[in-house]
């Protein structure tokens, strides 16, 4: 996850994942539902429910977002992809032309069989998801009920579990939890217009914040996170039917991990996610950014750019001496509305229209990047999914229409993307989607890009052997 901040930039695993599609960005716990992402300007199609079923899980108790079961995607006739150059946004990495040739690798696996071998087990997602919103549900029951700093709390999935482009196994969870909060002054604490310092203009209402003030009188991250940690800590062990953990502290990670035992499956990871939501513009660093107007318009846009600010409690590296007062801007809510609805027109992969592979082009380099991981894990060890994901939604201005990503044309599809991705790679420069002077390929690790772009490159012209490893 990115912006999140629990996985994504940290690189540990290989990603996280999906909600059904009627759901939107978030909302309150007690929701079965929040309204979907606004789509484009000027459209009068109405959208026609989707003949996905969730699967069912446990009841959840209070607080519950229940984590969704997979769907299943039907296949299409094939019909010709547009194959001309789109406009490359502001910020973005201009596409290699060789991306535009589909240079199919003689015994290619077929791609089609790898997606299905990274389809999640209908019967492991409804345990998983079952066991996820019991724990979590507990523990958002007890903070609010408990009337302290964190009484105001609401739940929110995020991640790539949540946007349906998990891949593998269902045991890695993102959980935020949202706390709003009173308006902040924001000041950048460094050049890359992702991580600031936060205090408040005035005194809150909320007089239980002024606790978690430094000396500077900033709003510290480490203190809050802190506290979290210790009421989390001693909640889980009033969980009686299941063995909850929490596991040791990582330091910079943004993140309170749960393990939870689910015999006999693989144990579950679960990261509590501490995030501020403030009813506040966003910051100038952003105003370049989210440019897509092509792809989901104009006015989607705006409507997404009127939603809360998200803040994560998260360590910037660059500062010299660390103090645990910065947080990272998030736009999880905004990445997970995009995802969950992301064609150009509101019927793409509907049961009424055109199935589109913009997700399963995802998920394939997604899993071409963690199998390269767990065999280079030195080398490779600075490259998370979030970098992946950013390629992606870059990609999505580029090549905007569904006509674009129709089924049909996967291998072509999946090998455009590839191919920008490796372009940023050979040119060490990936804009943060939302924060277009972030760039998450610095030329320090030129080494790093380098290496990892002659391992992709390797595999694609050799038929991607390391698919076959498995499948």
């Amino acid at each position: 996850m990115d912006g999140a901040g629990g996985r994504g930039q940290q690189g540990r695993r290989g990603a996280r994942s999906a909600a059904p599609r009627g759901r939107g960005a978030g909302g309150s716990p007690g929701d079965t539902a929040t309204p979907r992402a606004p789509r484009r300007e000027g459209s009068t199609a109405r959208r026609r429910p989707s003949a996905a079923k969730s699967l069912p899980v446990r009841p959840a108790a209070s607080g519950g977002e229940e984590p969704p079961a997979p769907r299943g995607g039907t296949v299409a006739a094939r019909a010709p992809a547009a194959r001309r150059r789109a406009a490359v946004p502001d910020g973005a990495v201009a596409t290699p032309e060789a991306v535009f040739r589909s240079p199919s690798a003689a015994g290619a696996p077929r791609l089609r069989e790898v997606l299905l071998g990274l389809t999640l087990g209908r019967q492991d997602v409804s345990e998983a998801s079952g066991l996820v919103n019991e724990v979590v549900s507990h523990l958002i029951q007890a903070l609010r009920s408990s009337g302290g700093s964190f009484s105001s709390i609401e739940r929110l999935g995020a991640g790539s579990y949540y946007e349906h482009v998990k891949i593998s196994e269902p045991n890695e969870f993102d959980i935020m939890l949202v706390m709003p909060i009173a308006r902040l002054q924001l000041d950048e604490c460094d050049d890359t217009g992702a991580y600031y310092y936060l205090t408040f203009k005035r005194n809150p209402k909320e007089r239980y914040l002024l606790r978690f003030l430094d000396e500077e009188g900033k709003l510290s991250a480490f203190k809050m996170l802190q506290t979290l940690r210790e009421i989390i800590k001693q909640e889980v062990k009033n969980i009686k039917n299941v063995e909850v953990t929490v596991q040791r502290k990582k330091a910079g990670s943004p993140a309170i991990t749960l393990q939870i035992k689910n015999p006999p499956a693989a144990d579950i990871s679960v990261d509590i996610i501490l995030t501020l939501e403030v009813q506040q513009s966003w910051p100038p660093s952003t105003q370049d950014g989210l440019k897509i107007e092509p792809w989901l318009g104009r006015k989607v846009r705006g409507e997404f750019r009127n939603r809360s600010l998200y803040l994560v409690a998260k360590q910037n590296k660059k500062e010299k001496v660390l103090r645990g007062n910065t947080w990272r801007l998030s736009f999880s809510h905004i990445e997970k509305a995009m995802m969950n609805n992301h064609g150009s027109s509101k019927t793409c992969c509907e049961s009424d229209g055109l199935k589109c592979c913009r997700k399963s082009c995802l998920k394939l380099l997604k899993y071409l990047l963690e199998q390269l991981k767990m065999k280079y894990p030195k080398k490779l060890e600075k490259f998370c999914s979030y970098h992946v994901k950013t390629a992606f939604l870059h990609s999505c201005v580029i090549w905007p229409n569904d006509t674009d990503w129709h089924l049909g044309d996967l291998d072509h599809c999946f090998q455009k993307y590839l191919g920008y991705f490796l372009d940023c790679l050979q040119k060490s420069q990936l804009p943060h989607f939302f924060i277009p002077k972030y760039n998450l390929l610095s030329l320090e690790d030129k080494a790093s890009n380098d290496f990892l772009s002659r391992q992709i490159n390797n595999q694609l012209n050799n038929g991607f052997p390391i698919f076959h490893e498995r499948f």
